[in-house]
């Protein structure tokens, strides 16, 4: 077992920290596994309590480990790479998809421009005016690890038939060709997890995602289909690159 070394320049802490990093790198510690307690910690190399506590601490704002109420620290499983030099905006689309209904949808409700006010502005409408959308659910994974929740919102002006074109597996742009997308509008913010986002995540409400609000267009200009995707800050890496 490597020891602490209490004469070294570098703090107690910082050492711990880096201890822990090399047993993760290592494969000694791997992804979902609990570490040991803080006690364990602090007799196994005979250091103070709030020493483990500001090493576990770092490790824990940096996503390297995480927290579970009541069951102890786990080993944050490695981030996804999303490069945002390939993203167009059109990857988490249902109309884009050539069968959008392989994506992992558990969900497909009608929902009023009343009670989602940002959707219907999203489109250009007026919240009164109570214009209905088909609210199509789905998650991301990657190698069976979701990564994200998604929320593809359609206009059923546009689309009278989307929600059984998707349930009886039919192309939902048949027939309608005019509009499908070609131009995307995206911004991005972070935001908490709420109680429905956790569950389908599998993380603790409250933890950081971060969200990217899309909207397509389609060539003619109208706006056909409003995104919203939530990423698991824990797990996701955002690329960035740019050219002068």
């Amino acid at each position: 077992m490597v020891a602490i070394n209490k004469y070294s320049n570098v703090p107690l802490y910082c050492q711990l920290k880096n201890l822990i990093l090399k047993k993760i790198e290592l494969g000694e510690f791997v992804a979902d596994e609990r570490i040991p307690s803080e006690l364990d910690l602090c007799e196994r190399y005979n250091i103070s309590r709030p020493t483990v506590r500001q090493a576990i601490n770092e490790l824990t704002t940096t996503g390297h480990l995480y927290k579970l109420k009541g069951k102890g620290t786990f080993v944050a499983a490695q981030k996804n790479h999303i490069n945002i030099k390939d993203y167009t905006g059109f990857t988490d689309s249902i109309l884009d998809s050539n069968n959008p209904s392989e994506k992992e949808i558990f969900s497909i409700e009608t929902v009023s421009g009343k009670n989602y006010p940002k959707v219907a502005e999203a489109f250009g409408l007026k919240p009164e005016d109570n214009h209905e959308f088909a609210a199509i659910s789905f998650t991301n994974l990657v190698n069976n690890d979701v990564i994200s929740y998604n929320v593809s919102y359609l206009p059923l002006s546009l689309f009278p038939d989307i929600k059984e074109d998707i349930q009886d597996n039919k192309d939902v742009l048949r027939g309608k060709y005019p509009l499908i997308p070609s131009v995307s509008k995206s911004s991005l913010d972070i935001i908490s997890t709420d109680q429905r986002e956790a569950a389908y995540l599998n993380i603790q409400p409250g933890q950081p995602l971060i969200r990217i609000n899309n909207l397509l267009y389609s060539k003619s200009g109208q706006p056909v289909e409003y995104i919203v995707t939530k990423y698991r800050a824990d797990k996701t890496i955002l690329q960035f690159e740019n050219h002068k």
